[in-house]
C-alpha cells in the first residue's frame, strides 16, 4: 500500500476490522453454547457413532421423522439476495468489492445492493446499533410462479405469507420456518434480473486495499444453525424443492438447486436428550458463516493474499489433513463488521467435495 493509508476513512475501516476480531472468540464460544454442532464443517458423527461426541446409534441419529408438510412441487432456480445488517455497511461493501471481486448495484444512503458474480445479491443494510454484521433473511426464486398458487399453498401448510411487491413486477413472500427465520420467496423480477445488467455504482469509501482480482464463482455452503435440524431441513426440502445428500445425524446438507449447497445444523429430535422447544424465544436461527468458492484457487496464494491485506488466514480442511493435500480446502477471514466470511476452492463441478469429505464411514456405502 502506498501514502493514501492515512487517509482517515482507511483508518476507521481498519480500526473497525480489529474490533470485529476482539469479537471473534466470544462468537465462537456463544455458538458451541448456544447450537448442538459445530461452527466448521465437520460434524458430531463424523468419526463415527456411539463416541462422546455423538452417543446416538447411526440407526437412531440418521432415522427420519414425519415430513412437515407435503412438498409443493416448486423448484429453487435462483438466490434472489441475502440481508445483511450492520454497523457500517458501506465499509463492508468495499471489503467485497475489493477482496471478492462483487458488484455494487446501488448506494442509497442506507443500504448498499452487491451482485455476487451473477451468484446472487447481497443487500448489505445499516443498523447502527448492531455491533457485528448479521444475516437476517434470505430470498429465493422458484418455478412455477403464480402468485395466487403459492399464496394458497403456503396457507395449506399453516404458514401466514406476507407480500412485498412492487410496481415493476416483482413479487415475492415472506414466511417464517420453524424457528422464525426471515424467509422470503419471489418470482425473481427484481434482483435475479436486473443482474443480467452490470451495475455502475460508485463505492462511498475508498476500498481498504487492492483487488485481489478474484472472482465469486460458486456458493460452496450456507452454514445454518438451528434448533431441529430434522425439521427445518424438511421444511426447506419440501417447500422450495432443496435435495438431501445426506443426514449424518448432527446435520443435513442439502443442495439449493443449481444455486448451491446449505448446512443446517443442530439438535437432533431422536436424540432422548433433545429439548423440543416451542416457543418462539426458546427456538433459534443463525446463518454464522457462509463459504464462497472463488476461481483461480492457489492454496499457499490465497493465503498470501489474504495476509499481505492484513486479514486473518485460518485454514479450515473439515479434517486434520494439511491443507496442501486434504480433499477439502479453504479459509476463514473477517469483514470489517466482524462476519465470519469461507473462502474455498469449491466450484459447481465438485460440488459435494465438503459433504464427502466430512461423511461418516459408516454411511460411505450410500452415494449423496
Amino acid at each position: 500500500m502506498n501514502g493514501a493509508l492515512a487517509d482517515p476513512k482507511r483508518e476507521i475501516i481498519s480500526k473497525t476490522m480489529w474490533l470485529g476480531k476482539a469479537f471473534r472468540l466470544l462468537k465462537v464460544a456463544a455458538a458451541a453454547i448456544l447450537f448442538a454442532a459445530p461452527a466448521f464443517g465437520q460434524g458430531y458423527c463424523r468419526d463415527g457413532y456411539q463416541t462422546p461426541s455423538c452417543p446416538l446409534t447411526q440407526k437412531l441419529a440418521t432415522a427420519p421423522i414425519k415430513p412437515v408438510f407435503a412438498p409443493t412441487g416448486w423448484k429453487t432456480v435462483a438466490l434472489d439476495h441475502i440481508t445483511f445488517e450492520m454497523p457500517n455497511y458501506q465499509t463492508e461493501a468495499a471489503f467485497y468489492v475489493a477482496l471478492m471481486g462483487w458488484n455494487l448495484r446501488s448506494d442509497d444512503g442506507k443500504q448498499a445492493v452487491l451482485d455476487m458474480d451473477g451468484l446472487g445479491s447481497a443487500i448489505f443494510e445499516s443498523s447502527p446499533e448492531r455491533r457485528l454484521a448479521v444475516v437476517t433473511n434470505f430470498c429465493f426464486v422458484i418455478e412455477p410462479w403464480n402468485a395466487n398458487t403459492v399464496e394458497s399453498e403456503l396457507r395449506k401448510r399453516g404458514l401466514k405469507p406476507v407480500a412485498e411487491n412492487d410496481a415493476k413486477g416483482f413479487e415475492s413472500f415472506h414466511v417464517k420456518d420453524p424457528d422464525g427465520w426471515d424467509l422470503q420467496i419471489s418470482n425473481g423480477n427484481r434482483l435475479a434480473k436486473a443482474r443480467s445488467g452490470r451495475g455502475d455504482a460508485k463505492l462511498a469509501v475508498p476500498p481498504p486495499f487492492p483487488s485481489t482480482e478474484w472472482r465469486t464463482v460458486w456458493i460452496d455452503h450456507i452454514s445454518f444453525q438451528v434448533t431441529n435440524y430434522k425439521k427445518t431441513a424438511s421444511f426447506y426440502s419440501n417447500l422450495l424443492g432443496w435435495k438431501q445428500t445426506y443426514d449424518e445425524g448432527s446435520q443435513d446438507e442439502l443442495m439449493i438447486g443449481e444455486v448451491g449447497d446449505i448446512i443446517i445444523r443442530g439438535g437432533n429430535p431422536n436424540d432422548p436428550n433433545f429439548r423440543n422447544d416451542t416457543t418462539s424465544r426458546q427456538r433459534h436461527a443463525k446463518v454464522d458463516h457462509i463459504s464462497f468458492g472463488i476461481s483461480l484457487w492457489d492454496t499457499d496464494g490465497v493465503k498470501t493474499q489474504l495476509e499481505k491485506r492484513g486479514l486473518m488466514a485460518e485454514v479450515d480442511t473439515s479434517t486434520k489433513d494439511d491443507i496442501h493435500v486434504a480433499a477439502y480446502k479453504s479459509y476463514h477471514t473477517e469483514t470489517p463488521n466482524g462476519y465470519n466470511l469461507q473462502i474455498s476452492y469449491v466450484t459447481r463441478e465438485h460440488r459435494l467435495t465438503l459433504a464427502n469429505t466430512v461423511k461418516p464411514k459408516a454411511l460411505r456405502h450410500a452415494s449423496p
